[in-house]
């Protein structure tokens, strides 16, 4: 396939999930997530080309070179398209660094790196888009990984977990909650590199220095290894959700009605009396 259909085509796919799903209008105020990575620089690229009222917001994590490199890569980009860059500095936040949380929170619990990031970045993110008056949070999620923790909520024997994904992520009332969406939740992770290669974009294509989610990671290279004799793996476990996802759904608003409170701490969205990022700071 010729560089130019496939950018056709995968362009044609995007547009078609944020139709399909009425993910996005061009009167909403959006404010894409932004890493610096292929996915998100891929779609905020791609929704300023479509029309779409867009600026960007980055967590600086500064984890060393690696987050360098990816806030210096987002604001070369932005400022070549004339897109505002939103940036937080997790430690300004938090009041320490996202290495120290993650040390003292593994002192005391058993979780991944990953767990503790991706906690304290989506809380960080939604308040932060909250109070930018977004209308949408877009994300940078792709098939491979939604296909990726589908199969891992399985595993873990509690596909709920599932229930609020999707192109649209959320489930029941979310009054404190920016709706999140997912257009590329249709583009594979290879398409995707494939696609920031051909534009010349400047990425860091390097994963998280601290990252070790052994059980992801595994999950990914089983699902990589199944797609090379049974194509299509990925999108089958992608679609089957999607015919799921109503009764998950409907399941787990049963589960948690009247369970969304207002954190104690902080006053963001939490199922308990705190919040899951204020409980792993509270443990400093």
């Amino acid at each position: 396939m010729t560089d130019k259909k496939f950018i056709d085509d995968l362009e044609k796919n995007i547009k078609s999930t944020i139709r399909d799903y009425h993910l996005l209008s061009k009167t909403d105020n959006i404010v894409v997530a932004c890493s610096g990575g292929k996915d998100s620089i891929a779609v905020l690229y791609l929704l300023k080309k479509f029309g779409y009222d867009v600026s960007a917001l980055i967590l600086d994590l500064e984890i060393g070179n690696w987050s360098k490199k990816n806030l210096d890569n987002s604001y070369a980009f932005c400022d070549e398209h004339d897109i505002k860059l939103h940036r937080i500095c997790a430690k300004d936040e938090l009041g320490f660094s996202i290495e120290h949380l993650m040390s003292c929170v593994k002192a005391k619990k058993a979780v991944e790196n990953c767990t503790v990031c991706g906690v304290i970045k989506r809380w960080l993110i939604n308040k932060k888009a909250r109070e930018l008056g977004a209308g949408k949070l877009v994300t940078g999620h792709n098939l491979d990984d939604e296909a990726q923790t589908v199969f891992m909520n399985i595993l873990k024997g509690n596909p709920l977990l599932s229930a609020g994904m999707g192109p649209k992520s959320g489930v029941g009332a979310q009054d404190m909650f920016v709706q999140r969406v997912k257009p590329l939740y249709f583009c594979t992770d290879a398409e995707l590199k494939r696609y920031t290669v051909i534009m010349g974009f400047r990425i860091l294509y390097a994963k998280c220095p601290l990252s070790g989610t052994v059980f992801r990671r595994d999950i990914k290279n089983c699902l990589d290894n199944f797609e090379k004799d049974y194509p299509d793996v990925k999108r089958n476990i992608v679609r089957k959700y999607l015919e799921m996802k109503p009764a998950l759904a409907r399941a787990q608003e049963d589960k948690e009605k009247g369970k969304i409170k207002r954190c104690s701490v902080c006053g963001e969205p939490a199922r308990g009396d705190i919040c899951k990022a204020c409980e792993m700071i509270g443990l400093v």
